[in-house]
């Protein structure tokens, strides 16, 4: 039986974290989670596949780590606070990752927050509307 979507799945750029999603995420933010430990990062980026396979993540979940699909990866299931475990494996910031997701440089990032984010007039309002 097929459910109707959620009216919040037509908000551009957004992935509500809700019940589906979070069974859809499970594997793979336990995925991110192992990477709070040492030697877990260190077999990650030995062999980034090889580690992948310990968790049965399906394909997409596994494509999306191995390319920093940041969106991607939010789609699939993932919470931004495990997704940020990867960023800080490769040694990036919480910024960087968000950088990447609105398409904008680190630096430039940085500067639109601290100049009170982005205007709600920029941009489509619907993934519906565009």
């Amino acid at each position: 039986m097929s459910q109707k979507p959620e009216e919040y799945e037509d908000i551009p750029g957004t992935w509500v974290f809700d019940a589906q999603r979070a069974r859809q995420g499970y594997h793979l933010n336990a995925f991110f989670y192992s990477l709070m430990k040492a030697e877990n990062r260190a077999e990650f980026l030995a062999d980034e596949r090889k580690y992948l396979q310990k968790l049965p993540m399906t394909e997409a979940q596994g494509e999306a780590v191995l390319k920093r699909a940041w969106n991607k990866l939010l789609e699939l299931g993932g919470v931004s606070y495990a997704i940020v475990k990867l960023a800080f494996t490769d040694k990036k910031s919480y910024q960087y990752m968000a950088s990447q997701m609105v398409g904008i440089t680190e630096k430039e990032y940085v500067q639109m927050m601290q100049a009170g984010a982005r205007s709600v007039d920029d941009g489509w309002r619907s993934k519906s509307e565009r």
